[in-house]
């Protein structure tokens, strides 16, 4: 029989808002994003392709068939304790040249399963 334990912390949830044709030695900035992430021990990220938005530059980017866009917006949200997640943001100084970043300060609800001793 499996016990969940419920745990509740506070946290920081991290998003990085890009385009998609941004990149980063001729691959994928978000790609770069995750992969720096994961080796930093982050608890973990996640990419999320937009289909429609608009940035500082005002133009707005959609995938509706008539207006096509190859620069849809991605959203890269990774969530964990604030000193981890802060420790993490020079390295997005040296990546997002054009985008937006954000923290916001959440509380993580998560259920842990195992089984009882």
């Amino acid at each position: 029989m499996d016990v969940s334990m419920k745990i509740e912390q506070p946290a920081v949830r991290l998003s990085v808002f890009v385009g998609e044709s941004d990149q980063w030695h001729h691959r994928p900035l978000y790609h770069e994003i995750v992969r720096r992430a994961h080796e930093a021990g982050l608890a973990g990220a996640s990419v999320v392709r937009g289909i429609e938005g608009y940035g500082a530059g005002s133009r707005i980017h959609t995938s509706r068939i008539l207006s096509l866009s190859e620069d849809l917006p991605i959203l890269i949200i990774i969530v964990d304790a604030e000193e981890r997640i802060r420790a993490f943001l020079p390295q997005l100084d040296e990546l997002v040249t054009e985008g937006l970043v954000v923290l916001d300060p959440v509380e993580v609800i998560r259920y842990v399963g195992g089984t009882p001793s």
